[in-house]
């Protein structure tokens, strides 16, 4: 019999450390879904030229969360430990994805990283002058929206990690 998967769920902004949280489980055996990396799969370097209207963007990164939540469902019915790298900025869609994990006889963890706004801001500097699949650009604007629509999880069994100022 296979044993009940554990599914981490990745919750924090852009810069807190969530990814490489996520590798540090991927080294103790998890499976890793992310959806940025799936995207930058199918659209390429920065500098293909490739441009999708934000509507594109939406839809594909839609796609593609489909597919992953089922190849998600794949890996529970193996018995696989899973982490689901993605921000979860809202309460919905973390309840959304702990109803599911349950209803699938598996049990969940609740990841919020966080970090103070100016360790933040200095790690997506860094970030957003490197090429590759977890260096999605995120400029000022982005952030400050990303700043207003971030739901934290309060209550929700969550596991705070409090990131360094590096």
């Amino acid at each position: 019999m296979t044993h009940a998967s554990t599914v981490v769920l990745m919750c924090g902004l852009p810069g807190a450390g969530k990814t490489t949280y996520a590798m540090g489980l991927v080294g103790r055996g998890y499976a890793r879904l992310s959806i940025d990396e799936a995207v930058w799969r199918r659209l390429g370097r920065r500098d293909a030229g490739l441009v999708l209207e934000a509507e594109a963007f939406d839809r594909l990164k839609e796609e593609v969360r489909r597919e992953q939540r089922r190849e998600l469902v794949e890996l529970m019915s193996a018995g696989r430990d899973v982490v689901v790298d993605y921000s979860f900025w809202s309460r919905a869609a973390r309840d959304d994805y702990k109803a599911l994990v349950e209803s699938h006889g598996c049990r969940w963890e609740l990841v919020h990283l966080t970090a103070d706004r100016s360790t933040l801001e200095r790690r997506l500097g860094r970030r957003n002058s490197v090429e590759g699949a977890n260096s999605v650009t995120v400029d000022e604007t982005l952030f400050h929206r990303y700043l207003a629509i971030f739901e934290a999880p309060n209550g929700e069994g969550e596991q705070v990690v409090v990131q360094s100022s590096t």
